[in-house]
């Protein structure tokens, strides 16, 4: 059975980044106030999602490059400006471990923060769609507070 690529590691990471280019517009888009208090429903607030974003991407580059086991640590941003020096720091170096991640592995089986035991191709994609579900959190959040969120085809 032969098998096509459908996109390259190089296609995944510009899609991955241009994700979190647009999360970081989102995170831009907040009062400092309402990033770190408002919710709606029940639900965390942003900083608090973003935190979750920071503690899973590269920390899970890391784990899958270096085979390091390390356990799940969320921790919510205290501003706009650290959540967002946070976020540039963990841009460039998304791009330094997914640099060494080979091709070939993307197809092994690796249990991540202890818990999670799924495809190499697998993990990545969680850590796109959850970016991609709380960043959805946020524009209800924006919306909800009168301020228009960019638009989701920009990245």
């Amino acid at each position: 059975m032969s098998s096509t690529a459908v996109l390259s590691p190089a296609d995944l990471l510009a899609h991955w980044q241009g994700q979190r280019r647009l999360t970081r517009r989102v995170i831009e888009a907040f009062p400092e106030e309402q990033l770190l208090t408002y919710s709606v429903g029940g639900m965390r607030p942003f900083a608090a999602l973003a935190g979750e974003m920071l503690s899973i991407a590269v920390p899970m580059m890391r784990e899958i490059v270096t085979g390091e086991s390390q356990p799940y640590e969320g921790t919510a941003p205290t501003s706009k400006a650290d959540l967002l020096a946070r976020w540039d720091a963990a841009t460039g170096e998304l791009d330094t471990w997914f640099a060494k991640l080979q091709p070939e592995r993307f197809g092994e089986i690796v249990t991540l923060f202890g818990q999670f035991t799924y495809p190499v191709w697998s993990q990545l994609f969680y850590a796109i769609d959850n970016e991609t579900h709380h960043r959805g959190q946020g524009y209800v959040y924006l919306r909800a507070l009168g301020i228009e969120p960019p638009p989701f085809w920009e990245r």
